[in-house]
């Protein structure tokens, strides 16, 4: 499917349209406003064009009715009549290609990363670690590294830590960085990360990027929707920390693509204020700079959230595409918000951007796009395009035949427990099996049909043997071990990682 050359997102009070050249929008954008604006139906417009032109989505659809997506729309009233309104508007009710995803795995597909994966940093922030708890989670992650034991789940890193906590010489230098109440306060943070259903969140098969990537079989980009309905209520750190593991694997793995002619990935981040609540500074800094410096990789990030003040300066900052929905002002501090808001725009001489704010009815909003150039054009008032797909939410049933008719239908849904630190270390505890004399020699001629490999030859190149498969395994294990201590932004982070 061609891609467009530009985003259409609806017309200004003249019936004129108002777009966004496809090329800019990995500037990343924001959506915000008052709840009952229209965030989701403008968020789920997005989401279709960006499909439409060939540029894959993942989005979390916070309160279920984004996944109205896969099935065509069916428009009446007010939205029929928006419709009729917009001669220029092309409108084709259709389902769009989606594919839906749930940690719990319940209702999607079930999301999944590794602790090796996910990395010191971020799971310092998930668990909400002190400094010294965070020394002592860095010192395993270190021996990890060392001794080639894969972090896949969470009982790998408690066996690490109980284990470490028997054997403090495996730790060397970094033996003062694990006191004993830092370990015992770490075990207690992933017994309660556990009640709060994240265990389900760590294993294998882990998600891989490039099924979020690849194009639906008609050339449109697949819509990936994260069911967090519950999780952003139960386990906001889970859902935040997932969405911050997701951006920094993008910028690893993915190659620069410089000035391209459109993204390859549209990245929606609803309730975003969730990824700046109590983040450490240095956490946060560095989550800044791949926002930053992601977009060359083809990657635009779409913040939502109710208020830009939601998002630190510096995010803001680089946000191109900002769509600004109704907000509401009764108190001081609401007002002066209010005034940041319409000072983020480049002013219209046509309206006063402050009035406008608290007058846009539903599905009207303030729009800053970019220019050709990449500058900022003036505010319009909008009101935007309706969606194709369906407003609301899908029935069970009909997200049932989704997952059976998903091209991850049977990748991701059943859990592999591979060989990890969890069984290595407790292989370690297990009491060594006794070899008497006899049985060796007995062994030994058994050598096969050939008498020259029994005996003490044989014992010996079966010793030799082993000693070349332990080494080739440890090879492996510590090419695989030195990811471990990767986390978040590895290569922003260079050698501050192993400290």
């Amino acid at each position: 499917m061609p891609a467009n050359d530009s985003f259409i997102l609806g017309s200004d009070p003249q019936g004129q349209p108002i777009s966004q050249a496809l090329r800019l929008t990995n500037r990343h954008g924001l959506v915000a406003g008052a709840t009952g604006t229209g965030k989701t139906v403008t968020l789920q417009r997005l989401a279709e064009m960006f499909s439409d032109a060939g540029v894959a989505v993942f989005a979390a659809d916070i309160k279920g009715d984004l996944c109205g997506l896969g099935a065509a729309g069916n428009p009446q009233g007010k939205v029929a009549e928006r419709i009729a309104g917009m001669s220029w508007l092309n409108h084709s009710p259709q389902a769009y290609p989606v594919t839906l995803w749930d940690v719990a795995g319940k209702t999607g597909h079930p999301l999944r990363t590794t602790l090796s994966e996910m990395g010191p940093l971020l799971l310092a922030n998930l668990l909400e670690l002190s400094d010294s708890q965070q020394a002592a989670l860095y010192a395993a992650f270190q021996v990890a590294d060392r001794e080639g034991l894969l972090l896949l789940d969470l009982k790998d890193l408690k066996a690490l830590l109980n284990h470490l906590k028997d054997h403090p010489e495996m730790l060397g230098e970094d033996r003062a960085l694990f006191a004993g109440a830092s370990a015992q306060a770490l075990l207690r943070r992933l017994a309660t990360l556990e009640q709060q259903g994240a265990e389900a969140l760590f294993g294998e098969p882990a998600l891989q990027l490039e099924d979020i990537l690849h194009p639906d079989r008609d050339g449109r980009g697949r819509i990936h929707l994260l069911d967090a309905s519950r999780l952003v209520h139960e386990a906001p750190k889970v859902y935040a920390t997932f969405l911050l593991w997701l951006l920094a694997e993008l910028f690893e793995q993915l190659p620069e693509r410089g000035d391209a002619d459109k993204p390859v990935l549209a990245l929606f981040f609803d309730e975003a204020h969730l990824l700046f609540a109590d983040t450490p500074k240095a956490l946060q800094e560095r989550l800044e700079q791949v926002v930053r410096l992601i977009r060359s990789k083809g990657v635009g990030v779409y913040f939502v959230t109710q208020s830009p003040g939601d998002l630190p300066d510096d995010i803001l900052a680089q946000l191109g595409l900002r769509i600004q929905h109704g907000l509401r002002a009764f108190t001081a501090k609401e007002q002066k918000s209010l005034r940041a808001v319409a000072d983020g725009f480049r002013p219209n001489p046509a309206f006063d951007c402050l009035n406008v704010l608290t007058e846009l009815g539903i599905g009207e909003a303030l729009v800053g796009t970019l220019e050709e150039k990449g500058t900022p054009a003036m505010v319009q008032r909008v009101a935007i395009a309706p969606p194709q797909s369906r407003i609301g939410p899908l029935s069970e049933a009909e997200r049932a035949q989704l997952l059976r008719g998903s091209p991850q239908a049977g990748r991701y849904d059943k859990p592999v427990d591979r060989e990890s630190a969890y069984e290595l270390l407790m292989a370690r505890k297990a009491p060594p099996v006794a070899e008497t004399t006899t049985e060796k020699t007995s062994a030994g001629n058994k050598g096969g049909d050939d008498p020259g490999f029994g005996g003490a030859a044989g014992e010996l190149l079966g010793t030799l043997a082993s000693q070349v498969m332990k080494t080739a395994v440890r090879q492996a294990a510590n090419q695989i071990g030195r990811q471990l201590v990767r986390g978040l932004m590895g290569s922003l982070l260079g050698s501050s990682k192993r400290r």
